[in-house]
């Protein structure tokens, strides 16, 4: 049985409806839910991601391409995202993936799957390839179409700490403060302050002056995100 055959058949053979109702509804998602909490998936995905490792890496996004565009519910857009994030495919966290990762950002369009691609994949692969993906992050900050493709550029660097670049996180942020296209979309101004607070844990002096620099522009509620442990 394929990766794809594999997890569906062990989603469909679990679930809760009533939690499956639930998750939906707080989701606000149009996809239904199996009704798995987070620990609950990751147990049952575990021995599935070590029995299906890919040595060809043609398959191995075919498979994601599969298990997102073909997803009946939100749990399969999870299971994607944990074969790419699988330590036995780390080789492959490269530019390359870049076409894909911005795809699932594009379709995916919601918190949940948006910030796990951009935290840990888009994030990794930045860290990784600064010279050829620092230019499509910024492209990625200005997009016309997806406010979800600007945020994932915002939050590209959550966990960069010391490695920050911080020339680059000021130009995606600057390009998505309260008067720009997507400004004032609570998405927008919550990934802003929230990569401020994250980056104040390394240089509190460099958000402040951030802050300050472009107060007039800074919503409320991304200046209390960037200063609430300030």
């Amino acid at each position: 049985m394929t990766y794809v055959g594999a997890v569906r058949a062990a989603l469909a053979e679990v679930g809760d409806p009533a939690r499956a109702a639930q998750q939906q509804a707080y989701m606000k998602s149009a996809m239904p839910c199996v009704g798995l909490a987070a620990p609950e998936l990751r147990a049952l995905l575990r021995p599935i991601l070590v029995e299906h490792r890919f040595i060809d890496r043609a398959q191995w996004e075919d498979a994601v391409v599969e298990l997102w565009d073909d997803a009946s519910h939100r749990e399969e857009w999870y299971a994607a995202i944990a074969l790419l994030r699988h330590r036995h495919h780390r080789q492959w966290l490269d530019a390359d993936l870049l076409p894909l990762l911005e795809h699932l950002v594009r379709t995916g369009a919601w918190w949940d799957v948006v910030d796990e691609i951009s935290g840990h994949l888009v994030g990794q692969v930045l860290l990784d390839h600064r010279q050829v993906v620092t230019p499509v992050t910024d492209a990625w900050s200005v997009d016309a179409d997806s406010m979800w493709v600007r945020r994932s550029a915002m939050i590209a660097q959550l966990r960069h700490e010391d490695a920050t670049d911080t020339d680059l996180l000021e130009r995606v942020l600057v390009a998505n403060l309260g008067d720009t296209a997507y400004g004032k979309e609570f998405f927008i101004r919550k990934a802003l302050g929230w990569a401020l607070r994250q980056h104040a844990r390394t240089d509190p002096a460099w958000v402040w002056r951030f802050v300050r620099t472009h107060t007039d522009r800074l919503s409320g509620l991304s200046r209390r995100e960037a200063l609430k442990h300030l």
